[in-house]
């Protein structure tokens, strides 16, 4: 009896040790929930009024960089919004959503052709205005985009063309970037949602050709795949945003290992689940301490190199969804480990954008060989930290 009454002491204060770490994870989680609603309000305060999205904010700036509705970052902003209001339910938020998502209508005018960015630009800003509202003019709207976004498949390569401008300026008869792994996501959901089954097809062909073509024997990727329209041979791997053909650029790595969970949540295809987990190793087991990468791993100049938050925080975010998705216990706690890791150190003092400056993160880097937005802050880099914060709160209430 005596033992019994000592272990049953001892589980219950296992249990209280769990329940305590549980709920002290959640209250940092809302707490950075908190601080992204605070840091919204800043930007509608700054941009009211300008008919503008904000975009970027460089190192030495404290107030956006603002764009159109034609830039290719232009759905991220809607999407902070209705993430924000998920969170809060403050109908002010939701209003500015509205607005701001509508905002993108043009996108669908025939007179303007678009690019394979227009599932990023349509399916955050009216992907998470429908999931939420489930405004049926949303989904219309969708399955338009969708629609325009197929335009641009080519069944003699089986992947979708990226830069329509490149074939001319570069001389790439059919590029695909590692980007467009993203935009297979609408594709998927219009299929599921009165949309042509064939887009289903096109986004397995795609992710299958991307799959078989850009990735080197270690899992790393090229930027850009370049095909033959004739005979739809893969030609080359080259980067456009990376340090060199041969370089893991950090970005491209994280939206191969986001696509890729979404491309296995969507089939439940195991071969794909096998290959994100390949791509997700490579990346890993070369992040620096903190778990936010250098612009490029491969860069000679690292340490003092530039970091770039947004790939940590896009990989954080597809990581709590594979950590769901994972058929190995061992994997499933790995994925999750390294999410949270990565999400602590996004949320500290080094990578936060604080009082200063009204976006979420810090020293995030888009186009280091062009030399812009290298140390800012970036809307997408903005978007995919409150997606994975989202994510990591729903999981924490589960």
């Amino acid at each position: 009896m005596k033992r019994l009454i000592k272990n049953a002491f001892y589980l219950g204060a296992l249990a209280t040790m769990f329940c305590s770490a549980k709920m002290e994870n959640m209250i940092k989680t809302r707490q950075q929930l908190n601080y992204c609603h605070t840091q919204v309000k800043k930007t509608l305060d700054e941009i009211r009024f300008t008919g503008k999205l904000p975009r970027s904010i460089n190192a030495n700036k404290t107030k956006w960089s603002l764009i159109e509705v034609y830039d290719w970052t232009s759905g991220f902003w809607p999407g902070i919004l209705w993430y924000d209001y998920e969170n809060t339910k403050d109908s002010m938020i939701r209003e500015n959503a509205v607005h701001y998502t509508e905002s993108l209508l043009p996108l669908l005018d025939q007179r303007y052709r678009g690019d394979h960015d227009l599932g990023f630009q349509l399916n955050c800003s009216f992907g998470n205005a429908y999931r939420i509202t489930h405004d049926e003019k949303y989904k219309d709207i969708m399955l338009k985009g969708a629609e325009k976004l197929a335009g641009f498949y080519n069944k003699k390569v089986g992947t979708i063309l990226s830069w329509p401008h490149m074939v001319q300026q570069m001389h790439w008869p059919h590029n695909t970037i590692m980007d467009n792994m993203m935009n297979l996501e609408l594709l998927f959901w219009a299929s599921k949602n009165g949309g042509n089954k064939k887009y289903y097809d096109i986004a397995v062909s795609h992710a299958t050709v991307t799959k078989n073509n850009q990735f080197r024997p270690d899992g790393s990727c090229y930027h850009v795949a370049v095909y033959d329209t004739i005979t739809g041979e893969f030609i080359k791997g080259v980067t456009n945003q990376g340090y060199s053909d041969n370089s893991m650029w950090a970005r491209g790595q994280a939206w191969a290992i986001y696509g890729y969970t979404m491309v296995y949540r969507e089939t439940r295809d195991k071969t794909f689940l096998r290959f994100v987990e390949k791509v997700t190793g490579v990346y890993l087991k070369n992040l620096p301490e903190d778990f936010v990468p250098y612009w490029d791993f491969n860069d000679p100049a690292i340490p003092n190199a530039p970091r770039d938050a947004s790939s940590a925080a896009i990989v954080a975010s597809a990581l709590l969804e594979l950590s769901q998705l994972e058929d190995s216990k061992s994997k499933k706690a790995y994925y999750l480990d390294a999410a949270n890791r990565m999400l602590a150190s996004l949320s500290s003092k080094n990578y936060i954008g604080g009082p200063e400056k009204p976006a979420f993160l810090l020293h995030a880097t888009g186009n280091y060989p062009s030399k812009y937005e290298v140390d800012a802050s970036i809307n997408y880099a903005d978007y995919y930290y409150i997606e994975a914060l989202t994510r990591k709160s729903r999981l924490e209430r589960n």
